[in-house]
């Protein structure tokens, strides 16, 4: 048996004063006043046995509540196996798990709290000559000292919660790194979390070098929506109209959450949504319209009412809306007259042309839509810009010459793993088929009427049909042939056609119908890649377009988390940009070369792995790391540092020297009351004789 605190034995010393009181009180001569010798010599022999007896036992139990009362703050225990091998001092590593799920409710405090209890309560079980390591989810440098106690308290006391999640394997590794540079031979390690699921990757624990105790803590409900993700409908959107807007909202609970408000903020504008019902474990999908009246950046967000966790009610989302787009028309010396008439009076599409011979491959990144028209051949030189072109967020559209050399197109088109062109076939030929869940032709007829006006053809070249082209049929031969296909190139769109423009091959310049929506379409494209949202610690690369030759010009990065520089990697007009968990806060950033002049603008989200709530408890803990581990449930209030105590010691049995102390408390009452009421009744019978 030991004691947490010996130095309370000294105060059994105290156990003389009862013994004085029975020495000078007890035996002391009283004066007793008679009529009759002989009666009351009688009375002394029948009571003096039984007034030593009772003296004695007021005597024992003045001392043994004495002593179990000095037990009881002592702290006796009886030592657990193998306790005796953990004497001395020792070095302590605690994990402090503050991610998002931390923000649960206990049964009365936060569990970012109870775990700030906890771990005070932990140091408090330790000496002054203990080193203890606070460690976190953030895995920050300082975090990996070893600190005094007081050092440690102070680190505790300032943690708030993080984005940041680890794996718990991870976790331990890390705790073990900071042990081993401790100089003391005894290690232990705590782990205090929710143990979400998610990131307990725990097994069966072996080591016996370190220690190992895991504290669960669990809230009292485990509900939780957030909303998921959100993306627009069309890849571009469109001023002075709706833009349907998708928003995922997840519920992680097991019960049915029912009216789940969800708002919009555009630019600072508040635009209120519905409200769902979401079935437990299940997502819905809720449309947004959302009307732009002016070009130029927007910064949003969606919010969903939810509580306590509310890290993922928001999603924060950015667009640009270009002030105008692009198109280039590439020709052989004329441009078609069809094509430039189609933008001639649309301010918002700005349709200029180059002979092949002229074009300024510098500027090609600058255009949205690139239009190979009755080009006879296509060089290598050209060949290969478009393909950069294409790889890095472009579009092209393809309408060969009549009399084409299709060697050099066909190396062209090899080289995109695209289907290539055959011989020209004079044969009269009419489309059937139009694709309108592409993007291209996608709701841009009100009505899908059977009656609308296709393109019809008077020659046009075969195209080979390669299982590994992946093409997607825009517009189809009613033989099935391609009309007019599309290819994903890189990060931009290969749109091939198999006739020429030239009007005695082709109807299409005529049909307004059909040519100019498909023109702006495949110029809007482009815009298709562009997230709209990252999440902190997933999406470490973003892109942007580069503004600068120079490579000594450092481009910045600014929002939440301050300024701060990214890592930066140039390939010809696109930018390339590694965070590196400098973004540590969700909302806005802007990317800049000079403060006030703002290039890009991103949005970041708080990773949502913390949103599903599923956690192990300690029993679970207990079934799936193995019987060297120390499980303590740290959810409930009660004495945990003495619990804590007898997980470290042994059996604590203080609360048994208490009970004795007061049961001893209670005898010795009982029988001064006894004797009390015995001396009455001698003197009541004296005075009758």
């Amino acid at each position: 048996m030991g004691f947490i605190y010996p130095s309370f034995l000294w105060a059994l010393l105290a156990i003389a004063i009862p013994i004085i009181i029975h020495l000078f009180y007890f035996r002391r001569f009283k004066t007793v006043y008679f009529t009759n010798v002989r009666f009351l010599k009688e009375v002394k022999e029948q009571t003096a046995n039984r007034q030593k007896v009772r003296n004695l036992l007021v005597l024992i139990s003045r001392i043994l509540t004495i002593i179990f009362l000095v037990l009881a703050f002592a702290q006796p225990y009886f030592a657990k196996k193998g306790a005796g091998s953990q004497e001395g001092s020792k070095d302590i590593s605690i994990y402090f798990d503050n991610t998002f799920s931390m923000s649960a409710e206990s049964e009365d405090v936060r569990l970012l709290e109870k775990a700030r209890s906890r771990a005070e309560e932990i140091m408090a079980a330790y000496g002054p000559n203990d080193r203890i390591q606070i460690l976190t989810a953030d895995f920050e440098g300082r975090d990996q000292r070893m600190l005094s106690k007081d050092d440690a308290i102070s680190r505790i006391r300032e943690i708030k919660t993080s984005f940041s999640v680890k794996d718990l394997t991870k976790v331990i590794s890390r705790q073990k790194q900071a042990l081993k540079s401790g100089n003391n031979k005894n290690k232990e390690i705590y782990i205090i979390s929710d143990f979400q699921k998610n990131a307990s990757d725990l097994s069966v624990y072996t080591d016996s070098i370190y220690k190992l105790n895991l504290i669960p803590l669990q809230s009292v409900q485990n509900r939780n929506v957030g909303v998921d993700t959100a993306w627009f409908e069309s890849p571009v959107q469109s001023l002075n109209q709706p833009n349907a807007l998708i928003v995922k909202v997840h519920n992680y609970s097991d019960v049915e959450m029912s009216n789940i408000r969800i708002s919009m903020s555009l630019n600072g504008e508040l635009r209120p949504g519905g409200t769902l019902i979401i079935p437990p474990k299940t997502s819905v999908l809720d449309t947004l319209n959302v009307t732009i009246t002016k070009t130029g950046w927007y910064e949003a967000k969606l919010n969903a009412t939810d509580y306590p966790i509310e890290f993922d009610n928001d999603y924060f989302f950015t667009f640009y809306v270009k002030e105008k787009v692009n198109l280039l028309e590439i020709h052989n010396g004329a441009a078609n007259r069809f094509v430039q008439a189609g933008f001639k009076n649309n301010q918002y599409f700005v349709a200029s042309n180059s002979a092949s011979g002229q074009l300024d491959y510098s500027k090609l990144g600058e255009q949205d839509l690139l239009i190979l028209s009755d080009l006879k051949s296509v060089s290598t030189g050209l060949a290969s810009e478009l393909k950069t072109y294409l790889e890095n967020g472009g579009n092209v559209v393809v309408f060969p010459a009549k009399d084409a050399v299709l060697n050099d197109y066909n190396a062209f088109l090899k080289s995109l793993n695209a289907n290539e062109y055959g011989a020209i076939d004079k044969r009269p030929r009419n489309v059937s088929y139009i694709n309108f869940q592409d993007f291209i032709f996608f709701d841009v007829f009100e009505d899908k009427k059977d009656n609308l006006k296709l393109p019809s053809t008077k020659g046009n070249y075969k195209l080979s049909q390669r299982a590994s082209s992946n093409e997607e049929v825009l517009l189809r031969y009613r033989d099935g042939g391609s009309f007019l296909g599309k290819y994903s190139i890189g990060k931009g769109n290969l749109f091939l056609c198999a006739a020429p423009l030239n009007t005695d091959f082709s109807d299409l310049v005529q049909n307004g119908e059909i040519f100019i929506p498909m023109l702006y379409r495949m110029a809007l494209a482009g815009g298709k890649d562009r997230k709209i949202a990252y999440f902190i610690g997933k999406d470490n690369l973003l892109e942007s377009d580069n503004k600068v030759s120079n490579n000594e010009t450092v481009y910045k990065m600014a929002g939440e988390s301050g300024e701060f520089i990214p890592e930066q990697r140039r390939m010809g007009s696109r930018l390339t940009l590694g965070i590196n968990n400098q973004a540590k806060l969700a909302g806005f950033y802007k990317l800049y070369l000079k403060v006030d002049e703002v290039l890009d603008r991103f949005a970041f989200n708080y990773d949502r792995r913390e949103s599903a709530l599923e956690f192990f408890s300690a029993v679970d803990l207990k079934k799936l790391c193995g019987e060297e581990v120390t499980v303590i449930d740290g959810t409930y209030t009660r004495d945990f540092k003495n619990i804590l105590a007898g997980e470290k010691k042994g059996t604590p049995i203080w609360k048994w020297c208490l009970i004795l102390a007061l049961v001893f408390l209670l005898a010795e009452t009982l029988l001064l009351r006894l004797m009390s009421e015995n001396q009455k009744q001698q003197k009541s019978v004296v005075s009758d004789q």
